[in-house]
């Protein structure tokens, strides 16, 4: 009988050398041999594991979507091109001073506020960084940590991995900001977990999902910024403004302007894999709004999908204390929004039919799959 190779041989084989590692960090802070080096999922030791959490969480090894789908959602709330829709918003945060720092209407922010004055959660894991916009996972339990730590950065977090720190070393509730990559491995947590993990699993009330095209590598990113005479650690906050086709880096010295597809050269080649652009996998996913008006009106706004039930209740309660402002958006917006995911979708399958070299073969994801068929249209 053949000997099985380890999970931690399998992730190195199929995700790390593949290309396909997406730095979530889901398989860091599990045990001490897999690590975070600057942007990149490093194996420091061999583990001979044969059923390691590793590969059991990780975006990019196969997966039961089916199951995660009926684990997570309500069927009838299903779509081929967004995943779960409960309900779609245009939103903003009330509170001013959260949207004069935040990304867009600072939806995100407001909600986190609200779930630690509620004592919904205990942490809220956000985004941060270093001055060489390097990117990590870190604990906010108030507002003006929120507000620190506010805004979309194009390079990767690896929240997952902030998620099982937190988990290790305190006993509280969170609730998690996640990229779609970074949402699908909390939610393949939950699947996965055996009564060893459960306890600490369960930590985890929610995930805020934000929508996602593509990430920067940070190597290739400070290589153009060095061309341009831009400076990493001047870099504030970073935008992709409705209607135009550059990257705005707001800066120390006032804004710059990068062409889109120059910014886009310097994608991590995991992105060119990804077949989810709004965090389906989220209780609700948040994103930069998109709707009839003038740049600086929508600028101003967030687009709100509500997956699931607890998503409902977190959205109901931010209306009833007023931390959230809330509109019906216009159809066309949702139908725009699908069809831009849609489109997301059938660029990657075509990259991983390419990268496999054969249409029966989708790496993680199963050919199987009912809304996956709906979407190759077989």
């Amino acid at each position: 009988m053949a000997k099985r190779l380890s999970s931690q041989k399998l992730l190195k084989n199929n995700v790390l050398d593949a290309q396909l590692c997406t730095g979530c960090g889901a398989c860091v802070s599990l045990c001490p041999y897999q690590a975070i080096y600057n942007d990149r999922t490093v194996q420091l030791h061999y583990c001979d594991l044969t059923d390691g959490k590793c590969h059991a969480y990780c975006p990019r090894t196969p997966t039961d979507f089916e199951s995660l789908r009926e684990l997570l959602f309500d069927t009838k709330d299903l779509t081929p091109e967004i995943g779960a829709v409960k309900a779609y918003y245009l939103t903003r945060a009330a509170d001013s001073e959260i949207r004069s720092v935040a990304q867009h209407g600072g939806t995100v922010t407001a909600l986190m506020e609200l779930a630690l004055n509620e004592g919904m959660i205990d942490a809220a894991i956000v985004s941060s960084g270093n001055q060489e916009y390097l990117r990590y996972g870190t604990v906010a339990a108030d507002k003006n940590t929120l507000c620190k730590n506010a805004g979309v950065k194009f390079t990767v977090s690896p929240m997952a991995a902030a998620f099982n720190q937190f988990t290790r070393h305190e006993k509280g509730n969170a609730g998690v900001v996640a990229a779609p990559c970074q949402a699908l491995a909390l939610a393949k947590m939950k699947l996965n977990q055996d009564k060893n993990e459960a306890k600490r699993i369960n930590q985890l009330q929610f995930v805020i999902g934000l929508y996602c095209g593509w990430a920067l590598s940070a190597e290739k990113f400070s290589e153009l910024l060095a061309k341009k005479y831009i400076r990493m650690d001047a870099i504030r906050r970073m935008d992709i403004p409705a209607g135009k086709n550059i990257l705005e880096l707001h800066t120390a010295n006032g804004i710059r302007e990068i062409p889109l597809d120059e910014a886009q050269a310097c994608t991590r080649e995991a992105c060119n894999y990804c077949i989810d652009s709004t965090a389906e996998y989220a209780d609700v996913s948040v994103g930069a709004a998109r709707f009839a008006g003038t740049t600086e009106e929508q600028r101003g706004w967030n687009q709100l999908i509500v997956r699931t039930r607890k998503g409902i209740e977190l959205i109901d309660l931010a209306a009833k204390k007023g931390f959230l402002e809330i509109k019906d958006a216009p159809q066309e917006s949702l139908r725009d929004l699908k069809k831009a995911a849609l489109e997301k979708k059938k660029t990657a399958l075509a990259n991983i039919t390419r990268k496999s070299g054969s249409a029966k073969n989708l790496l993680y994801l199963d050919n199987r799959d009912v809304l996956l068929r709906r979407i190759l249209g077989v």
